[in-house]
């Protein structure tokens, strides 16, 4: 069951990632319309500076209303996935424009975020957190 696009036309296309999200993004020429796995932006994020997060490097060069957008993102929780949108999002922006990667990149929008859950270890009960020590 494929998530899949809701606007017609010529496309800029990315992948953007992380933590274990996945997004991948296509920007159509239009007016600020976004869509997330097929619903309306406002339903899937709920709140109010995820998204402002999610939409900054749009803000960055000035380009907000200028793009409709079609995301479809999978694993991970709600900030990965923002994330993950963003990071897909500069890379679009990339490809639309190649002189709009010297901005994004001193913004750090086009750098993966590589920190991720460090695994558990035998003897712990989480990555670093050791059961309670008894002297006696």
């Amino acid at each position: 069951m494929e998530k899949e696009i809701q606007f017609k036309g010529k496309y800029y296309a990315a992948v953007g990632r992380r933590k274990e999200a996945v997004a991948r993004v296509r920007l159509y020429s239009g007016t600020g319309n976004m869509r997330v796995n097929g619903k309306d932006f406002k339903s899937y994020f709920t709140d109010a500076i995820d998204r402002e997060k999610m939409f900054s490097p749009l803000e960055l060069l000035g380009l907000a209303k200028k793009f409709d957008i079609s995301a479809v993102v999978t694993g991970g929780g709600k900030t990965g996935q923002i994330e993950a949108i963003r990071h897909a999002l500069s890379r679009a922006l990339v490809e639309y424009n190649e002189s709009n990667k010297t901005t994004l990149r001193k913004s750090g929008f086009l750098t993966r975020d590589p920190r991720a859950k460090e695994r558990k270890k035998y003897g712990l009960k989480r990555a670093r957190k050791a059961p309670q020590f008894s002297k006696r």
